[in-house]
């Protein structure tokens, strides 16, 4: 990013004490730190572009929240902290680099900073993957849990049972989700290197699949001292795994691994099964979120959780209790007023790359609602651009509704829509606005639907239109 600082460096600039300013400050990552930061005794503020629950939290703690821009906002602050969402040309941020470059302030990366905060911890387990980072993060959080720990969890989505994205526990376990956009999670200090699985993604960074599987390559190797757990299954992770020197600890459920999944039953979408450690039974678990992808979860956390001296029943008990982390298939509520006189429940989900929504849909599907509709917002039109024919082929066995793509960081150079996905997969709806996609829900869904808002851009207002 714009600037780098290590491990050593930030040990001796937060040495003394800091004010510290976040640029994003409303970001699920970017509170979890300010909230920890302030919790270390730092004077914290920063800036956001919209009001939220989170930043309300911080204006009730006295914590100053800016919603306009202005360079004056740094002053009386000496650290800047800044994350990959933030343009170089945001006047906060060019400010905070200029006085970085004079010696005057400190500028640092959110993942820096987050390394930082990681290091001094004796279990330091990061979890990567471009599918279920924020999933596995909170099943591993609730085993921590079960087992009375008291892990320091930093997550990428809220998670009920610690009231938000964030937990600050003890110095033994550190739990992190390690994000690999820009190559975030290199600037992280994990010993055991959680990798999920890997695929192509984030094209506005990554030029290709050798790309990616070389930086995860590179992640696996910080923890080269200590433990990589790693899915047996995913041909991409294994290649990530060449030259790695620390001991590999694999799991999965179609080739031979440390973990895996036996005498594996569903029930409504919701898996059962053994979890057998090295040929032995390790503990009998019964899931309570749908789809057979978290079972491949389960076992990458129940593997990680074991690495740390975790016993089973805190393994089992603690996967039983993990009901979902926010907008991961979220049961938001039920929708009611409709033209019909059904209700209906609303779930919500952060699903926005092909591999992510097939496996959502297919626990969806199992879970014995006659009609299963989808409203997805495409994010990114470069994601939706590069894989197009992907997403094409991602909704089958759904009413799919198509609202228009979220833009987030970017311009349509591609000249890519959602009408033009919509042409492409038979069945599917385009509606240009979020009235009239809930005008048309409210027209059709009836007794025995189940509707899904997925999406991670601002789908999420829908929600509020239909509940």
């Amino acid at each position: 990013m714009y600037t780098s600082y290590n491990i050593s460096q930030l040990k001796d600039i937060f040495a003394s004490p800091r004010s510290v300013y976040f640029i994003g400050i409303g970001g699920i990552s970017m509170s979890s730190l300010a909230h920890i930061a302030h919790s270390m005794g730092m004077r914290v503020g920063g800036y956001d572009r919209t009001p939220s629950h989170l930043t309300r939290a911080f204006e009730a703690d006295g914590i100053e929240v800016n919603y306009e821009l202005d360079p004056s906002h740094i002053d009386g602050y000496d650290v800047i902290i800044y994350t990959a969402a933030i343009s170089r040309d945001n006047p906060e941020l060019a400010r905070a680099i200029e006085c970085d470059a004079a010696g005057e302030k400190y500028c640092v990366y959110r993942a820096d900073f987050l390394g930082y905060l990681m290091s001094a911890h004796k279990n330091r387990i990061g979890v990567s993957g471009m599918h279920g980072k924020s999933t596995a993060t909170s099943m591993i959080a609730h085993i921590f849990l079960a087992a009375e720990l008291d892990p320091t969890i930093v997550s990428g989505a809220e998670l009920s049972a610690i009231g938000g994205a964030y937990r600050i526990g003890a110095k033994d376990n550190f739990i992190m989700e390690a994000c690999e956009y820009q190559d975030s999670f290199l600037s992280f200090t994990p010993n055991i290197a959680v990798v999920l699985n890997i695929d192509m993604d984030h094209p506005d960074y990554f030029a290709d699949l050798d790309q990616i599987i070389g930086s995860f390559r590179r992640y696996l190797a910080i923890a080269r001292d200590g433990y990589a757990v790693v899915n047996a299954d995913c041909d991409n992770v294994r290649r990530a795994c060449e030259g790695y020197t620390g001991t590999r600890i694999t799991f999965g459920l179609k080739n031979p691994a440390d973990f895996t999944a036996c005498n594996i039953t569903f029930d409504h979408g919701r898996a059962e099964f053994d979890i057998v450690k090295k040929g032995e039974l390790l503990a009998h678990v019964k899931l309570s979120v749908t789809g057979r992808h978290n079972i491949l979860n389960a076992l990458a956390s129940a593997a990680a959780a074991d690495l740390c001296g975790v016993g089973a029943d805190a393994i089992a008990h603690g996967l039983a209790s993990f009901t979902g982390a926010k907008r991961r298939m979220e049961l938001r509520g039920n929708v009611r007023g409709l033209s019909t006189g059904a209700v209906v429940p609303l779930y919500d989900d952060y699903a926005h790359h092909p591999t992510e929504i097939k496996a959502t849909l297919s626990g969806a599907l199992e879970c014995g609602y006659e009609r299963v509709f989808v409203v997805y917002q495409p994010h990114t039109y470069s994601r939706t651009y590069e894989l197009f024919e992907e997403f094409s082929n991602s909704f089958d066995g759904v009413k799919l509704i198509l609202a228009d793509i979220y833009a987030a960081r970017e311009e349509n150079l591609f000249g890519v829509s959602s009408a033009q996905l919509a042409e492409r997969i038979d069945g599917a709806l385009y509606l240009p606005s979020f009235d009239e996609i809930a005008a048309y829900l409210r027209r059709t869904l009836t007794d025995g639907d189940m509707l899904i808002v997925m999406g991670a851009g601002d789908i999420i207002k829908l929600d509020e239109l239909l509940l």
